[in-house]
């Protein structure tokens, strides 16, 4: 059915004005002041409301076996959530072992989502090891619709490759034109002081980060950054957490290399303390690279605002506290790590961003939806509202008030990082290619209509 949204204040990263928008046939075909609704059009008076591109995470986890366990996501449930919070696109991250070809990876990833995404979706591919065969594996990937690469630094012996791997997937990403994707963090310090921390008896969820500091995870970009330069490859640092880390990354920039940078809603608002919490109860804030000072909280809002970060995503990797987090009970090197962030990372973004006066609107929509659509091939068609874009359409209340608990989520997971936490505003309707998915903050879409995006690589 045609669908007529009327009246909206729509923001985008560039403009901002009050205007009518039509969609059909899943797509935006006019945008004017008044348009009469013809007949059989589905009206939506979105009057006193913003009205936003469709929100776009560029990095999460749905199917992910972790530590001997798997998330507890499903498409199906990841899929609502994403919706309910105002997110119409996720990109996944494939990570296969590195025993699993590229092929039986992006296979065995794309079973987990046909036929089960309400939201659109696509992926980075994950390269855990780099041979011929491998090699000619990701071409193909590529050539079907693939234009990103996913790559660990860290995880030595189960995701992370050696410099080896590392140089030449980045020559072949640069032939190809495909944007590589990089956790960076140095895997043999991470690993041997681990050893240190459990040899000395300090085996809590607190030592997580005492094992990783801010240095190790500067030591890791720069170091991604010398491949980068060498190579001439686009790099993303995934889940940037601390100051060291993105000076790092600036002085790289600064010298020509093409590097972005992405940033996690958490990092934004939650720090080391919350892994410090009694009675294991920390052990919910575990992740990697892991919650910081909160020195570094004003360093990266800065960065967002001054466009030296470029997107706030959420590496949503959702275990539950009391079945999975204990595995790391008695080893803080064997809790799952990750928090469920995915339902809830643009209403704390607009609360504490924008409502707080550290984000203009402009930005906020930039580092939630365009800039991840610009930065991995999927702009116009997302990220925009403009004439033949994707009917993907946030209608956002900017005025309305609640507070975040697991009883009431959607991800399917036993607690939330942000329990009690209020927010100001939130997506009351989402359209999804001219569907309504979300009306009144509920969820009303069709499960199965998600479309795998397929993408061109940067030189194509």
């Amino acid at each position: 059915m045609p669908l007529l949204i009327k009246g909206g204040e729509i923001v985008t990263g560039t403009e901002h004005y009050i205007a009518d928008i039509y969609c059909e046939h899943e797509r935006i075909t006019q945008i004017d002041r008044n348009i009469d609704a013809p007949s059989g059009v589905e009206v939506i008076d979105a009057s006193g409301k913003y009205v936003f591109p469709g929100f776009i995470d560029p990095h999460v986890h749905i199917y992910l076996p972790f530590m001997g366990t798997f998330s507890k996501d499903t498409y199906e449930t990841a899929s609502k959530a994403a919706l309910v919070g105002g997110t119409t696109t996720m990109i996944e991250m494939v990570c296969p072992s590195r025993d699993m070809s590229a092929a039986e990876g992006f296979r065995l990833w794309q079973e987990q989502a046909a036929g089960k995404s309400a939201c659109d979706y696509t992926y980075h591919m994950g390269v855990t090891r780099f041979d011929d065969e491998n090699a000619a594996q990701l071409r193909e990937i590529v050539a079907s619709g693939i234009a990103s690469f996913k790559i660990f630094l860290a995880y030595k012996g189960a995701f992370g490759i050696d410099d080896t791997e590392l140089y030449h997937t980045l020559k072949l990403a640069k032939e190809l034109g495909v944007i590589v994707t990089a956790h960076c963090e140095n895997e043999t310090l991470v690993a041997e002081r681990q050893k240190e921390l459990l040899a000395a008896g300090l085996t809590g969820p607190e030592q997580h980060e005492a094992s990783r500091p801010p240095v190790v995870e500067a030591e890791g970009v720069h170091h991604l950054m010398t491949f980068a330069e060498l190579t001439g490859a686009h790099v993303y640092i995934v889940h940037l957490s601390c100051e060291e880390a993105l000076r790092a990354a600036l002085a790289a920039r600064f010298r020509g290399v093409n590097v972005s940078v992405e940033t996690l809603i958490q990092y934004l608002l939650l720090d080391k303390t919350d892994a410090e919490r009694p009675e294991f109860e920390g052990a919910k804030y575990v992740m990697s690279p892991p919650l910081r000072d909160k020195r570094n909280q004003p360093v990266l809002w800065n960065g967002l605002q001054s466009g030296e970060i470029q997107t706030v995503a959420t590496d949503h990797a959702p275990f539950d506290f009391r079945e999975q987090k204990p595995m790391g009970r008695d080893d803080f090197t064997k809790i799952p790590n990750g928090i469920p962030s995915l339902e809830e990372r643009v209403k704390l973004l607009f609360s504490h961003g924008v409502k707080a006066g550290k984000l203009d609107l402009h930005t906020f929509v930039n580092v939630a939806s365009t800039n991840a659509a610009k930065t991995f091939g999927l702009f116009p068609r997302k990220g925009a509202i403009q004439i033949g874009a994707d009917a993907d359409l946030v209608i956002y209340d900017p005025e309305y008030r609640g507070t975040i608990s697991a009883k009431t989520q959607m991800m399917n997971v036993d607690y939330s990082a942000f329990e009690g936490w209020e927010f100001q505003g939130r997506a009351e309707t989402v359209t999804m290619r001219g569907e309504v998915a979300v009306r009144d903050g509920k969820f009303v879409g069709t499960v199965g209509r998600g479309q795998m995006l397929r993408r061109q690589p940067a030189h194509f």
